[in-house]
């Protein structure tokens, strides 16, 4: 069981991270990233983040333990939204900055 919650949560957080840089890749925008701020480098890495999400949640073994799955997953997206919500991992402009 810890087995499916540990990788229940790391999936979530993989998931929930890589969503916005595939969206910002797909839609050609910026977007920081470690790979580029541009949107080809954001495309790949979200869609590895992505690609990486779904091989831990299958990993997780779902099938044995589906609620602790789903709730550990959950808990890792809401977990990293929180991070970019607040202190996030790169500074922040202030107002007024470009």
């Amino acid at each position: 069981m810890w087995s499916a919650i540990v990788l229940g949560f790391l999936g979530g957080v993989m998931g929930g991270n890589a969503l916005p840089h595939f969206v910002r890749g797909i839609t050609r925008r910026s977007y920081p990233c470690t790979l580029g701020n541009g949107p080809i480098p954001n495309l790949v890495a979200g869609w590895v983040g992505l690609v990486l999400s779904v091989l831990l949640l299958a990993w997780a073994g779902p099938d044995e333990h589906p609620a602790w799955t789903l709730a550990a997953a959950a808990a890792g997206v809401l977990a990293i939204g929180l991070f970019h919500a607040g202190p996030g991992a790169f500074p922040r402009a202030k107002p007024g900055e470009a």
